[in-house]
């Protein structure tokens, strides 16, 4: 984490777990192909926001023992079912919050990305 008074950065958030930063740049490089977004890095997430936050990188092993090394968080207005969801949670009428357990740079596919893009069109 970084240091008091230091405005934390993708790099501190994963220090020490350079898997879970390599999935991070993964999910950037993707959302990067869809437009422009801000980037905000707390000690419990990072967010990727237009708006407000369409999709969270974050590490489980902050909260629980866990072997994975990042979860991507993906805010849509519908539930998606697949298989490829760790949990699926609805904290808002209008909220589907879709939880993708990430190993893999290449997890983030053509279907991800998909997602991503919807999500990143309804954060306005």
């Amino acid at each position: 984490m970084s240091r008091a008074g230091e405005e934390p950065t993708p790099q501190s958030f994963f220090g020490g777990f350079p898997d879970g930063l390599a999935l991070f740049d993964a999910v950037r490089a993707a959302v990067e192909t869809i437009g422009a977004f801000d980037l905000r890095v707390t000690t419990s997430q990072i967010a990727f926001r237009r708006g407000r936050g369409f999709a969270y990188v974050w590490r489980p092993g902050q909260y629980v023992h866990s072997e994975v090394p990042a979860v991507l968080s993906i805010v849509l207005p519908r539930e998606v079912s697949s298989h490829r969801f760790k949990s699926v949670a609805r904290p808002s009428t209008t909220v589907w919050m879709h939880h993708l357990e990430l190993f893999r740079t290449s997890q983030i596919d053509d279907e991800v990305r998909n997602w991503l893009t919807e999500a990143y069109a309804h954060a306005r």
